[in-house]
């Protein structure tokens, strides 16, 4: 039996047309956002409610999104370099 942590395990991503993030997924079990961006980075943004995830999602500048609403506000981790 193996047994994986969530920095171990990609979540299904939907590209999105951004200067700055090529693709976001999230997770509604654990409230776990991911982001990739366009330098090919992946991080994880834990505790992120799905009310945001969805405003994020909908937002016309999903960087600044991202900058001003998630980045300093939840804990992360780099899942990718």
């Amino acid at each position: 039996m193996s047994f994986f942590t969530m920095e171990e395990i990609f979540l299904e991503r939907k590209s999105v047309k951004s200067s700055k993030v090529k693709s976001i997924g999230y997770d509604e079990d654990t409230c776990i956002l991911e982001v990739e961006f366009n330098n090919s980075s992946i991080y994880h943004y834990h505790g992120v409610p799905l009310k945001l995830y969805n405003r994020l999602m909908n937002d016309s500048s999903k960087g600044r999104f991202m900058k001003n609403k998630i980045r300093y506000k939840y804990k992360n981790s780099c899942i990718k370099k």
